[in-house]
């Protein structure tokens, strides 16, 4: 059991091989956090480790207790109005309109496993040995609310996870106008804080800030995680790397509107906040309901970024996803959008497929335009069903027959949370967006978001996708999202329950996800937004990969992949070879480089097959057969980052199996420099004793030699005054 409660000092210590997190319960029966960080040995008491003293000036907790003041404690889940002028964790509007509350410890339940989050993805055991889970039970004398907080700690992995139910056992209507997942108080500020941020089509990329006195926050109020600010961020110590130093990981498992934040005091103390942003939510308690937040989950190491993301990465992979594929090596797949947009016949679908298994690919995606009057993007939406029969003369359903009739699986599009004006689903149900009806809808994309907040609406589209899904012979969706929310107003809602509707939305898609995906467990979903602009670990939950931009530039998408791997593992990452001049930067970059970056994600290609010459179509067979040849390392391997794109004219990562028998490394130059220097790559996470063959070759290496000597660069062809955009892919083997 990796919980234990310490009765004589009323001390509950989580903690695993690598971890401990300690909670003091005081006289007074609040929580306090005495440690978080590296593992220690358990004992008794560690009470010393919060000193109480008088302090000028300061508000006390109550009367004569001059040694206690709520302002400088390290608490568990903080209230707001007491003397602690930090940020609350949650906020209770009572029917007077006091927001003033004290929570104080009842009791506890130490137990094995982890329960189900019902109607929200979260983390799970595979079993009882996986983990253990510590609740603690908090009430409220005067409004008799309950609050219960909930500790998860996986034994073999460095990770605490956390959410929060919030009781009314009452009598009164209670409001909360916050309740984040989690917060947590370190006791000192002497931090970086990483973060992933861009925009449509550069989703992402990495920053760091130093963490000084006030807040330091991200979020989002668009109604999707966005492509603006993943909710996920780590505070590392100033001097830490990839590869040494404490990191603090923290991430949001939601889709939906969130807030992370940093909070340095005037004590140097930081508190770290994490969960629904405030700012959108407002939920009405009725006596006897119950809400329940979202998961957060943290990750602890002192060694380096490289740690963190793998943790997150095993954590996501073994724990999170619950698709059939989350452990299979994903097809090599050729999608159409690029190759035609909605502009295409059956004819050309099949040319396309034909080449395509002609070159070992093993997935045809039809992209939009195949549903309803979709000529453009300002019709169809919503009306998922073939009407277009000059398109396809068979439907769907031929047309799934044809390409599986060709030795191919058969993926298909589906935006299923908006709708277009003019389509039958609008015309008969025009209440059915996210509008007051006395406003006009702000059209973005000439689209309207769908009120997921409906179970009919939710019931609407299953029913449709069903019948496509269930009618035709289909291995694969992606599921598009292609613009935020505003005017979130649900017609179906009452006026004060209004607040409510962000969280409901999002609660709508979990809904759809879960009934399509538990009705067709043999597909695979891919998860896209405007390219990446709801990539989290809410959507991995039931789709193990997400487009993970709609850029495909391969030099734009080094960046966004770089940013991306520091929370997601590369088998999450939809990664393809795009046609040049590029869609998005106009850019060209040579075809190897294009697979050379696309190899390290779930790969495959965007762009007219059967208009590449001889030479490329070979090249591109090369390509698939290596992929095909190493997809198990390069999908489920160790990754490691080498050489930061944000810092550096190059980049460079790599990817080891687990016994570390085999790797694959890739350098990436970006521009091309004069008289430029000899650059050396040193690897990572091979054995330091054993000898490894490179590319085949029989000249023998040392991982010890590979790790702390590195290889040079090769200036042919790579490292070349005149040479942009080139690359360098090596596989690496033991004897």
């Amino acid at each position: 059991m990796g919980i234990i409660y310490h009765q004589n000092t009323q001390e509950l210590h989580l903690f695993n091989s690598e971890l401990s997190y300690i909670i003091k319960i005081q006289k007074n029966g609040g929580l306090m956090n005495l440690y978080y960080g590296k593992r220690i040995h358990d004992k008794e008491d560690f009470g010393y480790l919060q000193p109480q003293a008088s302090r000028p000036l300061t508000v006390y907790e109550s009367p004569g207790n001059s040694g206690y003041s709520l302002q400088y404690i390290r608490r568990e889940y903080p209230d707001y109005g007491r003397g602690d002028f930090r940020t609350p964790a949650y906020l209770i509007r009572q029917e007077n309109g006091s927001r003033i509350t004290a929570f104080s410890y009842d009791s506890h339940k130490i137990y094995r496993g982890k329960k189900k989050l019902e109607g929200l993805p979260a983390t799970y055991a595979e079993n009882d040995e996986d983990a253990d889970t510590l609740e603690i039970r908090l009430t409220d004398a005067v409004t008799n609310a309950v609050i219960v907080l909930s500790y998860t700690i996986f034994n073999k992995l460095p990770v605490i996870a956390r959410h929060v139910q919030l009781i009314n056992g009452g009598t009164q209507n209670l409001v909360l106008e916050r309740a984040l997942s989690a917060s947590i108080d370190l006791p000192d500020s002497d931090y970086e804080m990483v973060y992933l941020t861009g925009a449509w089509a550069r989703e992402r990329h990495v920053r760091t800030r130093k963490l000084d006195h006030g807040i330091s926050s991200i979020g989002s109020i668009r109604g999707a995680s966005s492509a603006e600010y993943n909710p996920f961020f780590a505070l590392k110590r100033p001097a830490a790397t990839e590869d040494t130093g404490e990191v603090y990981g923290f991430c949001f498992i939601y889709s939906g509107n969130h807030l992370e934040q940093a909070e340095v005091d005037t004590d140097q103390n930081c508190r770290v906040s994490i969960g629904i942003h405030p700012d959108t939510f407002e939920w009405a308690l009725t006596p006897g309901e119950t809400f329940v937040t979202p998961e957060a989950v943290f990750v602890y190491t002192d060694y380096g970024l490289n740690a963190m993301s793998q943790t997150f990465h095993c954590l996501f992979k073994e724990h999170l996803m619950q698709s059939t594929w989350k452990d299979r090596q994903r097809p090599v797949l050729i999608n159409n959008w690029e190759a035609t947009e909605m502009d295409f016949t059956e004819n050309k679908i099949l040319d396309i497929a034909t080449a395509a298994k002609d070159l070992g690919i093993e997935l045809f995606v039809l992209d939009d335009g195949w549903f309803g009057g979709r000529e453009d993007d300002t019709k169809g939406l919503g009306d998922w069903f073939v009407t277009n029969f000059d398109k396809l003369p068979e439907g769907i359903e031929g047309l799934s027959a044809k390409i599986t009739d060709l030795g191919l699986q058969f993926g298909l599009w589906f935006e299923p949370e908006m709708v277009n004006p003019g389509t039958k689903l609008y015309d008969e149900h025009p209440d059915w967006i996210l509008c007051p009806a006395e406003r006009t809808p702000s059209p973005g994309r000439n689209q309207y978001v769908l009120d997921f907040t409906r179970d009919e609406v939710v019931d609407y589209i299953y029913d449709l996708m069903e019948k496509v899904l269930s009618g035709a012979h289909i291995s694969y969706v992606k599921w598009d999202m292609n613009r935020y929310i505003t005017e979130c107003y649900s017609t179906g809602t009452p006026a004060l329950s209004q607040g409510k509707t962000f969280h409901k939305y999002i609660l709508g898609v979990y809904r759809l996800y879960e009934k399509l995906t538990l009705r067709f467990p043999d597909i695979l979903f891919e998860s896209c937004a405007s390219g990446g602009a709801r990539f989290d670990p809410g959507i991995l939950y039931y789709a193990p990969q997400a487009w993970t931009s709609d850029d495909t530039d391969a030099v734009e998408r080094i960046k966004i992949q770089y940013g991306t791997s520091l929370v997601y593992p590369v088998s999450s990452m939809g990664a393809h070879v795009s046609q040049v001049p590029n869609q998005q930067t106009g850019r060209c970059t040579p075809l190897k480089t294009r697979g050379d970056v696309a190899m390290f994600g779930a790969f495959g290609y965007e762009l007219d097959i059967t208009a590449l010459d001889k030479e490329e179509k070979t090249a591109v067979k090369e390509q698939i057969t290596f992929v095909k040849k190493h997809r198990l390392l390069l999908q489920h391997g160790t990754f490691y980052r080498l050489k930061s794109p944000f810092r550096e004219n190059a980049a460079a990562w790599m990817m080891v199996s687990p016994d570390r028998t085999e790797a694959i490394a890739a350098y990436y130059n970006l521009l091309g420099t004069p008289n430029c220097r000899f650059d050396r790559l040193f690897l990572r996470g091979l054995d330091p004793d054993r000898k490894y063959h490179m590319n085949g070759s029989t000249e023998v290496y040392y991982g010890d030699e590979l790790m702390y000597a590195g290889i040079p660069i090769p200036h042919t062809g790579v490292c070349e005054s005149n040479v942009d955009f080139s690359s360098f892919v090596f596989y690496l083997s033991a004897l």
